[in-house]
């Protein structure tokens, strides 16, 4: 971890108390995918940590932490371990990045967290072709608004909106989700880090044109379709074993 971020967890009191606690912490967004646009992306951080003695016996409930902006370059996004773990049994496609970074890309990883990373595969299932395709086809309704529907943009993405007339970084969003989506089904793992990174990052920066943008989205939820029928993987996600895994750590937590 290099010394900015470090000042940058030091900076905030919520995410700087939680991180003796933190289970496993990585990039997310453009840079773990190899998409980075200096213009556009801010750092994202994502991670699952422990919450205070308090949230589990007491009346404190600290489920997540979100914070954005931290030292003008950061946004973290953090979750308490049994929200993380519903999470992960959703198979929502932004917290099983996190199960499949390249090492390199962590910035935490404890020996428990290495311990959920071993046993991901008890969280894929068929559920996939529904998470991923739902969240890409968000992307996709998206990078047809207006940008001034869509407060998040800086001026850059803004400016790139209006040359365009679509969001790019939304349909780059898109086409990633359902090339991750098709591949997860097929092999049982997701490809957080991505080989196709500057065809992806070609629509990102608006060398592609909303049509054909939309006609590949479209070409792609077939074949999401067709993986959905000869996917290896179990209809859903092992439920009773990743409670067990669960109810393990927080036990040896809490007795230690």
């Amino acid at each position: 971890m290099n010394r900015e971020l470090q000042a940058a967890i030091a900076s905030n009191k919520q995410i700087r108390n939680a991180w003796p606690r933190m289970l496993a912490c990585g990039y997310a967004g453009s840079i773990a995918h190899g998409m980075t646009d200096a213009e556009t992306d801010d750092i994202d951080l994502l991670g699952v940590f422990i919450s205070p003695d308090s949230h589990y016996f007491g009346l404190t409930q600290i489920d997540h932490i979100v914070k954005v902006d931290v030292c003008e370059k950061y946004d973290f996004c953090l979750y308490e371990i049994r929200k993380y773990f519903r999470l992960l049994l959703n198979n929502n496609p932004n917290v099983l990045s996190l199960m499949f970074l390249p090492e390199n890309m962590y910035v935490a990883l404890s020996d428990v967290g290495r311990v959920i990373v071993n046993n991901r595969h008890l969280f894929m299932s068929k559920r996939l072709h529904k998470s991923f395709g739902r969240y890409a086809w968000a992307q996709i309704n998206k990078m047809e608004r207006a940008c001034t529907d869509q407060a998040y943009q800086g001026a850059k993405r803004k400016e790139r909106f209006q040359k365009f007339g679509y969001d790019c970084k939304n349909a780059a969003h898109a086409i990633r989700l359902l090339k991750m989506g098709v591949e997860a089904l097929s092999t049982g793992e997701v490809n957080v880090h991505r080989a196709d990174a500057m065809q992806l990052k070609a629509i990102k920066m608006g060398e592609r044109s909303k049509e054909s943008v939309i006609s590949e989205a479209k070409q792609l939820m077939d074949k999401l379709d067709e993986a959905l029928i000869h996917s290896p993987l179990q209809g859903q996600p092992d439920r009773a074993k990743a409670e067990l895994l669960l109810m393990d750590i927080l036990k040896n937590h809490f007795s230690s």
